[in-house]
């Protein structure tokens, strides 16, 4: 009986990295069918539906690409609203000199897609760890569409993901990469909101402030971007947005207009809805001020789900909400699943469903979208609605996972009684 036991057991232990080989096949398999349907997408050889969402790469970085090789940023192009490291991210492409700008953008944003997958693999096979993240990110990327690889948001995402699963055992390269992504395109600095160690921070300064001082004394415009964010107004696709693709049917007199770089509704009441949107973003980060002052129970999830919460609050509150954020949602939602610990399974879900939904919001359906018609009008409205209900579900399951009510710390700090405490008086 011993023997068999022992047998059983060597034959479990074998079957196990079978059982992981054939996981990974099957990851691969199925990553490789997806990107290949990208890529076709981005290539032009299956056409979709609506505006070409590759323009942005071919266009407007390919003409930055050109500037920015004369070593100066676009100081007289107001579309230029990202950070100084952005400049990386757009020259990168001149890595693969052997292809044209275009195809060579879209060949690094598909390494950058196998890196997340990589780490979410390798994250997945350790104790207390799941892959649901790994299978999370393979489903999620391509139901957003070609936009995916036609933006320079998966690059920043990748590092994002690097920097949350590095935060439990390297709390410095956790801050650095955050550090690094915030000057690519400012939202990871809201990696930092579920940080404690100190390392963490200092180290997300020094990078920041050094690739900030090194890249404005050698590039000359560093800074203008921080100047070309004036006037904008309400982003067509944005949950502020919704109130005026209503009051056109009842005889609004606004415009929609490309402004800055987007497509925008100007007119009439658009700087007070704007500015209520500023006012909830604001209170957005004074509730996550809140939190970060009550939480007193971190797991190792808890940074990847204060990340994943905090871009969902700051993406829906945001005067813009373009197709590309979901990337970024995308990528902490697939962190957050790594943890079995994890308690973000049904915002994740959320953010699953608005991104396919956001695909035939842009940019199958973008048309119907400018035009207010009823149907661009609801499924922009079901999109948001689902992403307001994931922030707020996030927000209470953050909230409910790391603060502990008064009452049960003022229990837990009460000294054991002994028996002899017990004891009725006078016995």
């Amino acid at each position: 009986m011993k023997g068999t036991g022992r047998s059983a057991a060597a034959g479990g232990a074998a079957a196990r990295p079978s059982a992981s080989g054939f996981s990974v096949t099957a990851a691969v398999a199925a990553f490789a069918l997806t990107r290949a349907l990208l890529l076709l997408w981005v290539l032009k050889v299956l056409p979709v539906r609506g505006p070409d969402v590759t323009s942005d790469v071919a266009v407007i970085y390919r003409g930055w690409y050109e500037v920015l090789r004369t070593g100066t940023y676009p100081l007289d192009d107001v579309t230029w609203q990202y950070p100084p490291a952005a400049a990386l991210a757009i020259l990168s492409p001149g890595m693969l000199p052997f292809l044209d700008y275009v195809r060579a953008f879209f060949v690094l944003a598909l390494v950058c897609d196998a890196v997340v997958l990589g780490l979410l693999h390798y994250a997945g096979r350790r104790p207390g760890r799941s892959t649901r993240g790994m299978w999370f990110w393979i489903a999620g990327v391509p139901l957003l569409g070609p936009t995916a690889y036609a933006r320079y948001d998966l690059m920043v995402t990748a590092v994002a993901v690097a920097a949350l699963l590095a935060a439990a055992r390297r709390p410095g390269i956790a801050g650095a990469l955050a550090g690094f992504g915030a000057m690519l395109k400012v939202w990871p600095v809201l990696l930092l909101a579920g940080l404690r160690q100190r390392r963490a921070w200092v180290a997300a300064t020094v990078t920041a402030a050094t690739l900030l001082l090194v890249l404005t004394v050698s590039m000359p415009g560093a800074l203008a971007f921080l100047g070309f964010q004036r006037d904008r107004g309400t982003e067509v696709e944005s949950l502020g947005a919704l109130v005026f693709h209503v009051a056109r049917h009842f005889g609004w007199e606004g415009q929609v207009l490309l402004n800055y770089g987007s497509v925008e509704f100007l007119g009439p009441y658009v700087p007070l809805v704007s500015g209520v949107a500023l006012g909830l973003t604001a209170a957005a980060f004074g509730w996550l001020a809140l939190w970060r002052l009550r939480a007193s129970e971190f797991s190792a999830a808890t940074p990847a789900e204060a990340a994943f919460t905090a871009v969902l609050l700051f993406t829906t509150t945001s005067r813009v909400i373009s197709p590309q954020y979901l990337v970024w949602l995308l990528g902490l939602a697939a962190v957050c699943l790594a943890f079995r610990s994890g308690r973000m399974a049904l915002p994740s879900l959320l953010v699953l469903v608005a991104t396919g939904l956001t695909f035939l919001e842009f940019p199958v359906w973008f048309d119907k979208v400018v035009a207010s018609d009823p149907e661009g009008i609801a499924v922009l409205a079901a999109r948001n609605g689902l992403l307001v209900a994931a922030a707020l579900l996030a927000c209470r399951r953050l909230w409910t996972s790391t603060v502990v009510p008064r009452r049960r710390r003022g229990r837990r700090a009460l000294p054991a009684r002994s028996d002899r405490d017990r004891a009725p008086v006078g016995s």
